[in-house]
């Protein structure tokens, strides 16, 4: 075959390709029908006429010559393999670009680089296709693309004029109306948006998108007779479409019919009860009307579909339980939520944690115990699941299950010194308090950071001047564990392990507070245990057994009046029971000479579990005893 006659079949054969792959859309354009001319003038041309200057792709392997008016031609083409065969656009892109080389004004291959470019780089693409649409108005895929390019930079009235001119040279196309409508809307003209669609329903009937959008408009611009015979008639068009009754049920409840819309609702789901839109239109509706019952009712129904995202029932949830009063009314209604969950979503952490806690909020703690005790052996092991078991073994005073549970978390998680902290805890209760602080040491050697290190020695000190006390007291120990310290080395290394705590944590309110404390029992370092004191109650203004320290301080250091203020403030926020406020407000109003007041809360004291002794010696103090003087320098306790 010599190269003429293959270089005609080429010809021939990227004419056809160009037809089959829909270049055919463009060759209404006069450009184009000048590049066919040319293509079929080529045929009856001889070898001579052009230069080697182009090998298209599809036949690199032959030397072809092509002429300089098709050269924007063939790379055009090959930029439309590229991407529809191959999937190129990257290779696409810089042929459409190689075309526009030889002829600026190639209308196709500017239209191709503005659809291409469209969300990569809008400027770039709008400049593309204001080029294409100024070259031949007419195009209806020139002038869509140029209306997208205007509407995707944000030129929305320009975009208007286009799509305007859309309405009249793409007649068939509903969705130009739609685009009209919208940017009518925009521009706040909601009626001249509503014409549009009138206009649309006249040309194509009645469409369920234009009519859901007309019927929107309607009721915005209260035209609710107008809205509800809309919603009806696409009812009517399709009976059998789920959507329509639901938009004709939110149309009946925008204009207060709201038995309508119930009957719409209930109607929707007698056509699916497990439609998710369903269920949750209903559910709104039944808000709406304060029926709680229905509500909830529904929202269970809607809680067991899987089309109903986890998250959105979580955040759900979250919102009706966060109102206390509405879960104490329907914690039983909200429970059939939570347990829905729990079975449906087995593993899944949150449902577990929801559901227990769901649970623990009723009071049900021994469901809630044998929940998380179920979840034990899940994998990965949770701490969290653990941790939750022995803080309800040991709220309901199961003391050997508790310890159980504490050596097998121990076992799970060997490194965590949480659960150290906790078996020391559990030892320091028992009465093995030696063994309590041998494993608050073994605690510290897991510990990686400062803070809770200063918190664990915090601990220490606490569980050393319980030693002191322990050797001090006059009682009968009937622990059965034998202190192995003297009461003043106790107090020594109490003191000195508060000391370590404040090194490692300065702001641990709780080490500060028993350090203040206890130093004012000594008579020592007064001004410091005051300072200590004041930071504790600065860091927590709300706790009781803090600001009582604070007011006993004041009171050892003859401050009689603040140390009243201080302690009133303890007592009124102190919810504990606590036998020692009363009984160290009693002392400070005796040191202020008011006898009456001080034994009124001493005897307060008394009944809330002061030792009985220590309320005789102070009830027997003689009358005649001079004001300012303080308790313990009459009795020695």
């Amino acid at each position: 075959m010599t190269a003429s006659r293959t270089y005609r079949l080429w010809v021939a054969v990227a004419t056809c390709v160009m037809i089959l792959m829909g270049i055919v859309a463009h060759a209404t354009t006069p450009r184009y029908a000048r590049a066919i001319a040319v293509a079929r003038e080529l045929r009856q041309q001889p070898d001579s006429v052009a230069k080697q200057r182009y090998v298209p792709d599809t036949l690199r392997r032959i030397k072809l010559v092509v002429p300089d008016s098709l050269q924007a031609l063939y790379r055009y083409t090959d930029g439309v393999r590229a991407q529809t065969i191959k999937g190129d656009t990257a290779e696409a892109i810089r042929l459409y670009r190689e075309a526009l080389k030889f002829d600026p004004n190639y209308a196709p291959a500017l239209y191709r680089l503005a659809v291409q470019m469209q969300r990569s780089h809008s400027e770039e693409a709008l400049e593309y296709a204001r080029r294409a649409y100024g070259i031949d108005s007419t195009n209806r895929w020139y002038a869509t693309a140029y209306g997208q390019s205007l509407l995707i930079n944000n030129k929305g009235d320009e975009a208007l004029d286009i799509y305007r001119r859309l309405m009249q040279i793409d007649k068939k196309n509903p969705d130009h109306y739609r685009i009209v409508a919208i940017l009518y809307q925009q521009r706040k003209q909601p009626y001249t948006a509503i014409s549009v669609l009138d206009s649309a329903d006249m040309r194509f009937g009645k469409n369920p998108y234009l009519s859901e959008m007309k019927r929107s408009l309607l009721i915005s611009t209260g035209q609710m007779d107008r809205a509800i015979k809309e919603a009806e008639q696409i009812v009517e068009e399709a009976p059998y479409e789920l959507e329509n009754h639901l938009s004709l049920g939110d149309t009946y409840l925008s204009a207060g019919k709201d038995s309508l819309a119930g009957v719409a609702y209930r109607r929707a789901l007698e056509m699916d009860s497990t439609s998710v839109q369903a269920l949750g239109a209903y559910a709104d509706y039944c808000s709406s009307q304060r029926n709680m019952k229905g509500y909830l009712a529904t929202l269970r129904l809607l809680y067991a579909r899987p089309e109903f995202p986890l998250e959105r029932k979580l955040e759900l949830f979250g919102r009706l339980t966060s109102d206390r009063k509405f879960y104490g009314e329907h914690y039983f209604a909200l429970g059939a939520l939570a347990s829905t969950m729990a079975l449906h979503y087995p593993t899944d952490k949150r449902t577990i944690d929801l559901y227990g806690d769901h649970l623990i909020a009723g009071g049900e703690i021994d469901a809630a115990l044998q929940h998380f005790k179920l979840h034990l052996k899940d994998e990965p092991p949770q701490m969290d699941y653990y941790m939750a078991v022995i803080d309800m073994e040991e709220y309901l005073g199961h003391t050997d299950s508790l310890d159980h549970y504490v050596q097998r978390a121990m076992e799970v998680f060997p490194d965590d010194p949480t659960l150290q902290i906790r078996k020391a805890n559990r030892l320091y209760v028992r009465g093995d308090l030696h063994g309590a602080i041998a494993t608050f040491e073994q605690a510290l050697e897991m510990v990686q950071t400062d803070s809770l290190r200063g918190q664990i020695w915090g601990y220490i000190g606490d569980t050393y001047n319980a030693i002191k006390e322990r050797v001090e007291s006059e009682k009968a120990d009937t622990t059965g564990y034998k202190m192995r310290l003297s009461a003043k080395k106790a107090q020594k290394k109490s003191f000195e392990a508060y000391e370590r705590s404040l090194a490692l944590y300065s702001e641990n309110a709780m080490v500060m507070n028993n350090y203040a404390y206890f130093l004012s029992l000594r008579g020592e370092q007064m001004e410091r245990a005051r300072q200590m004191s004041e930071r504790a109650i600065k860091l927590e203004s709300n706790n009781a057994t803090y600001l009582d320290t604070y007011a006993w301080i004041l009171y050892y250091m003859g401050e009689l009046e603040e140390a009243r203020t201080y302690m009133r403030q303890a007592l009124s926020l102190d919810r504990t029971g606590s036998a020692e406020l009363p009984l160290h407000y009693g002392d400070i109003l005796f040191a202020l000479g008011e006898r009456f007041m001080a034994e009124t809360y001493w005897r307060k004291a008394l009944e809330q579990g002061a030792d009985a002794k220590r309320i005789e010696q102070r009830i027997t103090i003689p009358k005649d005893t001079p004001k300012g003087t303080r308790i313990e320098d009459i009795i020695k306790e």
